[in-house]
């Protein structure tokens, strides 16, 4: 085992570096967990804001805005004074203002006229004011073409009930996404950096000087060397592999066993790191002569900055637009990430997502096998030259 040994060596001299990527792939995610974890973009929240209402009818139906808008909103009665008024937006004390005019029922309702209101210019949640008061009206007018007084009205409206809207389960758990969808999502920059630069520098080392030449002449056959190195090369994969998924299950590990297709996180991890290992290997056959450390540390940069950006784990897949995704698809680490935001998305893998789910962890595999062929042969290669 003395070649497992030397790549082991090796290996060994550059954890400083792996425990680095280690570092930082743990601080970008729990950065990313904890501005998503206080976003509240996953669901709808309704805001109350200040309202002032200028009443100069007093009548029931008036009166009976007045009580629907205060079901959602903070509302309070002012007095006709432009200016007042006008400063107290000004500063924000009110967000929104109600004109109530005389004989509101009468220009308003029987005739149609709109509602005098002044709001802040560009705020989103006037727009929400708007459509509660235009509901509110437009109820009121479908009361008076039925014949109903203003009285009869401000009664009828009263009685309106909120809509009972019930969500249909779809199976979908994407709320719990800013628990461990961040930590699954980035892993691949970590696989790729680590072992890209790892494994390039070993195969680096084992080709300088007149080593590869004393290599050729030891007692070892080329098979066994080669075998050595690719169990090294494992052991490598394998333990970042390991030490990623515990601190997956360290840290979600309550979440993970709650929900369904756990086994499936593993199987698309393990492949990806397969992935990024036959690309290492493949990058550290070809990085060769002088300043080849240099020229390492930019291809592996290029590597994993360039197919982390492209395939979705630095930018969400669904803000891409069809050309790019259409490129990623060419791509191993696109066909994680489809994978992962499904896993991540739906709580229980069965039917189509099953099926899509098992079709991306196909396409890694046969990125994987490709990957080996070719490795194995620019690996001939290199030895006839």
């Amino acid at each position: 085992m003395t070649v497992y040994k030397g790549y082991m060596k090796i290996m060994w001299k550059n954890k400083g570096f792996i425990l680095l990527y280690l570092a930082i792939f743990t601080g970008i995610t729990m950065m990313f967990q904890a501005v998503n974890g206080n976003s509240q973009t996953g669901s709808y929240q309704a805001e109350s804001i200040k309202i002032a209402v200028v009443d100069e009818d007093g009548g029931s139906l008036a009166f009976g805005l007045k009580e629907y808008l205060g079901q959602f909103h903070e509302v309070t009665t002012a007095v006709y004074d432009k200016a007042l008024l006008q400063e107290d937006l000004f500063y924000r004390d009110v967000e929104y203002i109600v004109w109530i005019p005389e004989y509101f029922f009468e220009t308003c309702i029987a005739k149609g006229q709109e509602l005098r209101v002044t709001k802040i210019p560009g705020s989103y949640t006037a727009f929400y004011v708007d459509q509660q008061i235009n509901s509110y009206l437009n109820n009121a007018r479908t009361c008076h073409a039925a014949g109903l007084t203003q009285e009869e009205t401000a009664r009828s409206l009263e009685k309106l009930e909120s809509a009972q809207v019930e969500l249909l389960d779809t199976g979908r758990v994407s709320e719990t996404r800013s628990n461990y969808g961040f930590y699954f999502q980035y892993i691949p920059y970590l696989f790729l950096a680590v072992l890209c630069y790892v494994m390039g520098k070993v195969l680096v080392v084992f080709k300088k000087g007149d080593l590869p030449k004393r290599m050729r002449a030891c007692a070892l056959s080329a098979r066994r060397q080669s075998l050595e190195g690719l169990l090294a090369a494992a052991t490598l994969g394998l333990c970042l592999w390991a030490v990623s998924m515990a601190g997956a299950f360290a840290w979600y590990g309550d979440i993970l066993s709650e929900r369904g297709g756990v086994g499936y996180f593993l199987l698309n991890t393990l492949l990806m790191m397969f992935v990024a290992l036959t690309i290492s290997y493949l990058v550290g056959l070809l990085v060769h002569g002088k300043g080849a450390a240099n020229t390492l540390n930019g291809v592996v940069n290029v590597l994993s900055l360039g197919m982390c950006f492209l395939c979705g784990v630095f930018v969400p897949l669904e803000l891409m637009n069809k050309g790019v995704k259409t490129a990623a698809q060419f791509l191993p680490v696109y066909w994680y990430e489809v994978v992962n935001n499904l896993l991540v998305e739906f709580g229980d893998v069965t039917g189509e997502v099953r099926q899509t789910v098992l079709q991306g962890l196909g396409i890694q595999f046969v990125f994987v096998a490709a990957l080996v062929c070719i490795t194995i042969a620019v690996s001939k290669w290199r030895r006839v030259l």
